[in-house]
């Protein structure tokens, strides 16, 4: 609570101030008409269809029954390596279920895991799609289809279809190439070899 004294003190104290007239904001103003150019770039947007930066394909692919081992290596891995990931012994640090997804809703998620499993240091996945067994002419499409996407990403290195206890034929364990992040942080440790 102020005291009577102190209110006369902070009044004598204020005398010389005088109240700003002018509000202290800056005074803009939206042009009410649209240039040439705004005109121009609002035409070229609407021109320009949306890109698609989804490299895999969704043309006709070779179909594969629910029987068939999905196998690829690129050139350069390792027997060993591959052999242990066939063998399921990598442990699996993510897994995509692709179960009752259309070929294109599994497009955009096998496409979006792969470069989520880069961005997070992922090495070892496996992706669910299948045997397609119940499927009346025998084909099992969402297989078939990642079968000639898998090789379409330069961030996989290699796949092979699961072992029974992972899902057998229905699943393929993927390796997925080292993100810049985990090429740092090797060098860092083993030094500039």
């Amino acid at each position: 609570m102020t005291t009577k004294d102190e209110r006369l003190s902070f009044l004598e104290e204020m005398q010389d101030v005088r109240r700003i007239r002018k509000p202290n904001r800056a005074d803009i103003k939206v042009p009410k008409e649209l240039t040439p150019g705004h005109l121009e770039r609002q035409r070229a947007a609407m021109d320009q269809p949306l890109r698609d930066r989804n490299p895999l394909t969704a043309d006709d692919v070779d179909p594969l029954t629910a029987q068939d081992v999905l196998e690829w290596q690129r050139p350069g891995v390792q027997h060993g390596v591959y052999r242990k990931l066939r063998l399921g012994q990598y442990p699996i640090e993510a897994r995509l279920d692709l179960h009752r997804k259309t070929v294109e809703e599994a497009r955009r998620e096998v496409f979006g895991f792969i470069q989520d499993c880069v961005r997070y240091g992922l090495r070892s996945v496996i992706i669910l799609h299948g045997k397609g067994e119940r499927n009346p002419d025998g084909v099992a499409l969402l297989k078939s289809y990642l079968a000639k996407w898998l090789p379409e990403l330069d961030d996989v290195l290699a796949f092979h279809s699961a072992q029974r206890h992972h899902g057998g034929t229905g699943a393929v364990y993927v390796m997925i190439r080292k993100g810049d992040l985990q090429k740092q942080r090797n060098r860092e440790l083993h030094g500039n070899r």
